[in-house]
């Protein structure tokens, strides 16, 4: 008989990995008799003196259970009843939440056509003539999404430049930070140089996906910080104390708000670092812990890419944007399909060998191929991505593509 090839870790989702030693470590600590419930404990007690390092002094985080909700809550907060959410059209908020904040938060979501999932100031600045039409939603809020669906990376630049666009059209920007962590590991900055530094409103913070186990946090900058654009309807410190004003009565509502706070605010300290420690995202062992989780999954994704490159499967001819259908270049063998700039890979293949891979790995598709006979897949490297398991992948997906 054959022998059956060894079963591989998924790459399926960052969100499959298990929970970071230290992590569990803090839980445990945590669990240590007696607290007062709903975060008048000592360790969100903690972890709002270590927001206010990390993010600027007068940011407030409030823990809740899951990232769906962080972002409802978060959106529900900066909205005005009547009001939509400008977003990505793969942005998570508009795809893979239900509806909830259409169904939970009463929001329309207000799509705009994505290139590799980033969009622009030109693309935000399309809904200015709804802003004073009765017949239509409001668009109050620009949601981005750091590092993107797609595995791709707002520069500094371009987060500036797109909250700069929405507050001169008097909207307030959220950030669904559920890697957050990931796209400052990779552009090499600190998560307040990303949020607080460039005038975000709100954050989404994101812990299961980088190491975390139950639990998320609403981010509200502080108001003191929030920049001024005269003339734009946009009033930054009113809308920032406003959202910190309704968090915690929208938690409450949402079923958001956990009885025994202390766990979650213990995982998101063990991330963040406790008070006192370094905040900045520095090489080394004294990097926070949700640095080196996010640059181990970035750079394991980034092997996993080379991997292919060096196993000599990639095809590197020009792909089908901008030609004819009966124009297009078949491709043969791999062809990554999105820039590599965080934790994930987007390739297509020929399905029948993603079929036979997802035997030893599971995965996901993502999209049609270029042809029927492929796909595009997604995959995604987590904290606990072994290189030696991206080595073996490259070495199963070269040997099902010769």
């Amino acid at each position: 008989m054959p022998e059956t090839p060894a079963a591989l870790p998924p790459f399926a989702s960052d969100n499959y990995a298990g929970t970071h030693p230290d992590v569990l470590a803090a839980v445990a600590a945590a669990n240590d008799g007696f607290s007062v419930a709903y975060g008048d404990d000592p360790w969100t007690a903690r972890l709002d003196e270590r927001t206010a390092e990390v993010f600027g002094p007068g940011a407030l985080a409030f823990p809740l259970t899951n990232g769906t909700g962080a972002n409802v809550v978060s959106l529900m907060a900066l909205s005005e009843r009547w009001g939509g959410v400008v977003a990505s059209d793969v942005a998570h908020a508009n795809t893979d939440e239900n509806g909830a904040p259409e169904r939970v938060g009463g929001l329309k979501i207000l799509s705009c056509p994505s290139t590799d999932g980033r969009i622009t100031p030109d693309d935000v600045a399309r809904w200015a003539g709804q802003r004073h039409d009765v017949h239509r939603a409001h668009p109050g809020v620009l949601t981005l999404t750091q590092s993107t669906e797609l595995g791709t990376v707002y520069s500094v630049d371009a987060t500036r430049a797109l909250v700069e666009a929405a507050h001169g059209l008097g909207m307030a920007v959220h950030v669904d930070g559920s890697r957050l962590a990931n796209a400052a590991a990779s552009l090499g900055c600190s998560l307040g140089a990303l949020t607080r530094d460039l005038g975000v409103d709100v954050l989404s913070f994101g812990a299961a996906k980088n190491g975390g186990m139950i639990g998320e946090a609403v981010v509200v900058l502080a108001p003191e910080d929030a920049p001024q654009v005269p003339g734009s309807g946009y009033d930054g410190a009113a809308r920032r104390r406003a959202a910190a004003d309704a968090v915690p009565y929208l938690r409450k509502a949402t079923m958001q708000l956990v009885s025994k706070t202390r766990y979650v605010s213990a995982q998101l300290l063990a991330l963040l670092g406790e008070p006192g420690e370094p905040v900045d995202a520095a090489d080394g062992s004294a990097a926070p812990l949700w640095h080196r989780n996010a640059a181990h999954a970035n750079a394991m994704a980034r092997r996993l890419r080379d991997g292919l490159g060096a196993a000599d499967v990639l095809d590197v001819t020009p792909g089908p944007a901008g030609t004819e259908p009966d124009e297009l270049v078949v491709p043969q063998g791999i062809r990554v399909t999105r820039p590599v700039e965080a934790n994930a890979v987007f390739a297509t293949l020929p399905r029948e060998a993603a079929d036979r891979l997802r035997e030893r790995s599971r995965f996901y598709d993502w999209a049609a191929g270029e042809t029927p006979d492929r796909v595009e897949v997604r995959w995604m490297c987590s904290w606990d991505t072994p290189a030696d398991a991206v080595d073996t992948f490259v070495a199963a997906v070269a040997a099902e593509l010769s």
